[in-house]
């Protein structure tokens, strides 16, 4: 008697055009309490010594590893594609951002 298969359930997914815009971070600060994690997206900018979070996403711990896992992922694939990811070695938060450096 052969097995049958479950149909998979498929699950609908709206993507708002504000959202869908996307929100860019240069920063990521992660934090976590032993129900939740917390990831604040953080925008830094040139010459400007104050940032806000744009964005803060609270995860399960169990959805918390399933996207280090998909990160993962999809960081193997990129390279493969496009070659090693260079890291940026250094103090851990980037005080200038690469911008040109102020002159008196």
């Amino acid at each position: 008697m052969a097995e049958q298969k479950k149909p998979e359930k498929q699950i609908n997914i709206e993507l708002g055009e504000e959202v869908a815009e996307g929100v860019y971070s240069n920063l990521a600060i992660i934090t976590h309490s032993n129900t939740e994690f917390v990831v604040d997206f953080v925008r830094l900018m040139p010459g400007v010594p104050k940032a806000k979070v744009k964005s803060r996403i609270v995860l399960t711990p169990q959805h918390a590893k399933r996207l280090m896992k998909a990160l993962a992922d999809n960081i193997a694939k990129y390279e493969s594609m496009h070659g090693p990811i260079k890291e940026i070695e250094g103090p851990g938060l980037p005080m200038n951002l690469g911008g040109p450096t102020a002159q008196a």
